[in-house]
Order: structure tokens, then sequence, then C-alpha cells
């Protein structure tokens, strides 16, 4: 991409749709940070201060682009490819208070991707303030994460199993629950 492409692309406007998606958000401070265009002429996928929300070419309704708030975001891999390339997105959901499990990773082409890999890096790296990973009894770990969440005071602490059955293993869950209360007790020192 030429200087002068970088230059119009960092002034330009979003595109209409998802202009409207975004001023339709509960949330009125909500704003478009960077977009790429999807392949296959299906929309956007686009990075907010909110999180990340793909936006379809015919938004009929709000519901149609729901965000991937940026706490919520495990992983975000992009793979170029000339001007654009592909982001494989995974999502946590909570289980049970303080457990995250990944969800499903989705798979998004993009035909130009423009800043959404900064962006995306910068947003997902930001609410990360800490990350161990932990080994468990009988094989098997844990990720330990302490993450900024928007709107609430200091950090979340929570805990990613790398294998969801080892979630229902009691051994494992104990020594998970274990860890967890002691990087949470060290954290309230500091």
């Amino acid at each position: 991409m030429s200087l002068i492409d970088t230059v119009k692309r960092r002034f330009a406007r979003p595109p209409e749709p998802v202009r409207v998606a975004v001023l339709a958000s509960p949330d009125p401070d909500e704003r478009v940070l960077a977009w790429g265009t999807l392949t296959r002429d299906e929309g956007w996928l686009v990075a907010t201060s909110r999180g990340l929300r793909v936006v379809p070419r015919e938004v009929t309704d709000v519901t149609d682009s729901p965000v991937l708030p940026w706490h919520e975001v495990a992983e975000a891999r992009w793979s170029k490819v000339g001007e654009g390339g592909s982001f494989v997105v995974t999502a946590l959901v909570e289980v049970e208070p303080g457990v995250q499990a990944r969800q499903p990773q989705q798979r998004h082409g993009l035909a130009d991707a423009g800043d959404l890999p900064a962006v995306v890096r910068r947003r997902v790296d930001q609410t990360v303030v800490s990350s161990q990973r932990s080994p468990l009894p009988g094989g098997g770990g844990v990720l330990l994460v302490a993450r900024r969440i928007p709107g609430q005071p200091g950090r979340e602490w929570t805990v990613v199993f790398d294998d969801d059955e080892r979630r229902s293993d009691p051994e494992a869950r104990e020594a998970a629950r274990k860890k967890l209360a002691d990087l949470v007790a060290a954290d309230q020192v500091d």
C-alpha cells in the first residue's frame, strides 16, 4: 500500500452500514477504530472501542452485528495474503464464576484488511494484565489470566483449562482453584 493510500485510509469514513450498526449500539460512546472488507462481499469485520464485530452488507437489525468485547477474545491470529488475509478469532465464554472456556474458532476472510490487524492486536493486548500457564496434576494445564474489563475497577482473574474435559476432574479443579486463589491473593498485596 502506498503512502497516499495509507493516508487516505486513515482519514476515510467507515462504510455506511458500519456507521449505522455502531450508531445503533446501546453504548453511545462506541466508535469505529478500524475495519476490513470481508471476502465474497459479505460485509466488514470491524474493531470498535467496545470490541470486534461482523457487520453484514445488509444490516436490518442491530442484533445482526453483536459485539465480541475485547476482554472476551482469547486469541485473534492474523495471516496476511496480499492486501487481505484471514483472521481466526477464538472467543471466551464464562462457564462458571472465574472459569472461562474457549468457543469454536471463527474464521474471517478479508479482501482488504486496512489497519484492522494492528488495532485488534493492540486492543486485545491492552486487556491482558497478566497471563500465566500452569500444569495440572495428571497432565494438561490451565491458563490463569488477569484482564482489565471496561467499567470495572481493578482486574478480573480467570482460569481457562487447556482441555475442557479436565474441568470436570475434581483434582484438576482443586489445583486450578488453588493456583488462582494464590495469584489473586498476591495481586491484592501489590
